[in-house]
């Protein structure tokens, strides 16, 4: 079938133009010919807009959450969108298909009460203050763990109060450091040294694992009598915060190292819980 040499044109053009990501990449050509493997067996020449709405009614029997669905949909549209601008159809089949809508759960969050009692949590043991400078670290700039436990010391720069952060695809962005976050880890480097180029080392010198850094956050967070803490979690604790406190969405984007907004969005609640707030209290008929 034709779509298996337009799909190969679609993966180079992915890699070569789009500069996706592998995973990207892999996913986009997973669910793409999972769909050319339906047509074939319907004995489609070429999909129309039928042939993709019965896609998608056989996803749904076949068990398929609409998150997966969705996805798979979004790697279709992007191939036909190819398609169109190299000219090689006229039409795409999911051409005003309904694909049905996926709402991202809203992500947990600490209250300012509890991430101020889980930083301070780190207390008299061999390695709390580096634990707390961690936690302190995390909350003050939405960090990925990935990004955290690859902190080299000469990433950080106390007198211009900035970190480079190492994001996906080897992005990097500078993310602020605040006061308190600033005074912990000159205080930590002051009392720990540690050694070699890391700012978190490992007892060889090397870089902590994200399971190393997760246990660190759990043997805190056990003691919030709430449910499980993550790095993850930390990092959407900052971004809700900072939206609590007034910033706009793509101030957090560019924080966060978010690509794309659509990614960022899913702390748009914590926008409209505040501007709900603002019209209660300033419009006339609030």
């Amino acid at each position: 079938m034709i779509l298996y040499r337009y799909l190969d044109s679609f993966i180079q053009y992915l890699i070569s133009e789009r500069g996706a990501s592998p995973h990207t990449v892999e996913a986009y050509n997973r669910d793409i010919l999972v769909f050319i493997k339906f047509v074939e067996e319907s004995s489609f020449d070429f999909p129309e807009r039928k042939h993709v709405e019965a896609y998608m009614g056989h996803l749904r029997e076949g068990g398929k959450q609409a998150r997966s669905i969705v996805r798979a949909m979004s790697a279709l549209r992007s191939f036909f969108n190819f398609l169109l601008m190299d000219g090689k159809i006229k039409v795409s089949p999911l051409e005003d298909v309904e694909v049905p809508r996926f709402k991202a759960p809203i992500p947990d969050v600490l209250s300012e009460t509890e991430i101020l009692k889980l930083i301070r949590m780190p207390d008299g043991g061999k390695t709390s203050l580096r634990d707390s400078t961690i936690l302190e670290l995390l909350y003050a700039t939405g960090l990925r763990a990935s990004e955290l436990i690859k902190l080299n010391k000469s990433d950080i720069n106390l007198e211009g109060g900035f970190v480079i952060a190492m994001g996906k695809r080897s992005k990097e962005r500078v993310v602020p450091l605040g006061t308190y976050s600033r005074d912990a880890i000159k205080l930590y480097l002051e009392t720990q040294k540690p050694v070699g180029p890391y700012l978190f080392p490992n007892k060889r010198g090397g870089t902590l694992t994200r399971q190393a850094l997760w246990k660190i956050i759990r043997k805190y967070s056990t003691q919030l009598e709430r449910g499980h803490v993550s790095p993850h979690t930390i990092r959407h604790t900052f971004a809700t915060h900072l939206l609590e406190g007034g910033a706009d969405l793509r101030s957090v984007q560019i924080l966060l190292g978010h690509e794309d907004i659509s990614t960022t969005q899913i702390y748009t609640h914590v926008d409209s819980k505040r501007l709900k707030e603002v019209h209660k209290k300033y419009h006339p008929r609030g």
